[in-house]
Formats: structure tokens, sequence, C-alpha cells
């Protein structure tokens, strides 16, 4: 509704509203800007679990044009387990919405590969963390807040970051250039860093990551392409339009 104020009179006008974002689609002018649906909000074609050939059986199911994961029991990769697309990315720019619940813990995960054995909790990857700051305990476990929502998890904590209540939805972005790569959060960019680089290798190794196990196959972190990752953590997390734009080699 809008008031206008006509010769001392006030006019009560109707203004209509917008009709509701059109979900899960690209514009024409996004498809002509070279980017891509992970999720089309119908099918999970794309995506399979984390070291199977096919999609979980249970526990992620579409339900109303999002990609989510069901609440179980709090564990890390135990009970659905992860989802990982189909096709692996090294130069990119990938936006996705996610909507939590009370309490909630998940992740988007990049530059996942699946490294044989097989680890006991989630693929290993760079994780930008999806969490409830203030009802999760691991929002105050980690270091100097790195595992809040929007950070790079137990490495780089994100700053000025200003996230939506529980329940409504909040939107993540990870672009990656070269080594460059930067976390945002609902339009604002809240963490960068140079993969490799020195300052991301001591954070590494003030991190869990230090151990043996994430680095027998490599420095972790530093594949030079990998899988995107939904997280399951035992938590019903709702995930929809998940974009992604591959970007030229430097």
């Amino acid at each position: 509704m809008k008031y206008l104020i006509l010769s001392g009179l006030v006019v009560l006008t109707l203004v209509a509203s917008k009709p509701p974002q059109d979900h899960n689609s690209l514009t024409a002018k996004e498809k002509k800007d070279g980017w891509k649906l992970l999720f089309n909000g119908k099918t999970t074609n794309g995506w399979r679990g984390a070291y199977l050939d096919k999609f979980p059986a249970g526990g992620w199911a579409v339900e109303d044009g999002t990609l989510t994961i069901a609440k179980t029991d709090g564990r890390e990769s135990r009970n659905a387990g992860d989802i990982v697309t189909d096709g692996e990315f090294s130069n990119f720019d990938l936006t996705f919405e996610f909507r939590l619940t009370e309490g909630a813990n998940s992740g988007l995960k990049y530059f996942v590969v699946e490294h044989q054995p097989k680890p006991a909790g989630s693929a290993f990857g760079l994780e930008y963390q999806v969490l409830d700051d203030d009802k999760h305990p691991d929002a105050k476990m980690g270091r100097d807040g790195n595992r809040t929502v929007g950070s790079l998890y137990d490495l780089k904590p994100a700053q000025n970051k200003q996230a939506k209540p529980i329940g409504e939805w909040n939107q993540g972005r990870v672009l990656v250039n070269g080594s460059h790569v930067e976390h945002w959060l609902n339009g604002k960019k809240v963490l960068e860093y140079e993969r490799g680089g020195e300052e991301f290798r001591k954070l590494v190794a003030m991190s869990k990551y230090a151990t043996p196990a994430y680095n027998a196959n490599g420095r972790f972190g530093e594949a030079p392409k990998g899988h995107i990752l939904l997280q399951d953590h035992g938590d019903k997390v709702s995930f929809r339009d998940i974009k992604i734009k591959e970007l030229r080699s430097q």
C-alpha cells in the first residue's frame, strides 16, 4: 500500500506486489553469461552420495523446490550421508541459498576429493560453514569464531556478517579466481584468502586439518579441482538456487 497526500487529503492507493521469485531457474542474461543450475528444484540429477555411484536412498529429499536433508541425530555424515556434484570445478563463481532450522549445522564444501580410504566423517574439502550460531555449540569452538556461519570452517572467521533469522533464507557465495577465494553472505563479502598461500598454510597448521589424515594425499585444501558437497550433519537444512559459473583459468 502507498499513501498519497493531495490538497490536504490522504488518498490510499494499492500498489501491486511483485510476483514471487522463480527459484531454481536462470534468467536469459544468466544463461548468456555462462551460469548453470546445479539443482533444478525438481530432481536430484547431477548429484550423488559422496563415495557412492548413486543418490542416497533416504534422508535427502526434493521438497517444494528445495534440496533438504532430514533431521536425525546431529552426527556428521553418519546417516543419509553427504552428497556431491557429479562434476568437478576449479575456477568458479557459486551462489546458493540455505535455510536453517533451530540449532542446525551443515556446510557447503568445495574442492572436495574422495580420498581413499574413506574417512569416518565428511569427505575432505574447504567448507563454507552453514550454522545456527546462537544455538549450535560449534559456533563457540574452533578459534576466533572460525566455525560460525559464512566462515571458512576451522580456518578463517567471517567478518561483519549479517545473517538472517532462523527459518529465513540466506544467500551464500563462493568465488574462486585462481588462488584467490572469497566467501559472501547475503550480498556482502565476509572473508577472502589465497588458497595455498603462506597465510593459508599457517591457518591449516593451526587447525584440525594439520593431522596426517587430512594431508596423506597432498596438502589439505589445495587440490587443483574438486566436487561441490552439501553436508549431512544430522540436522534439517534446506538448499535452493544453487548456481555456478565456471571462470577462465588464470
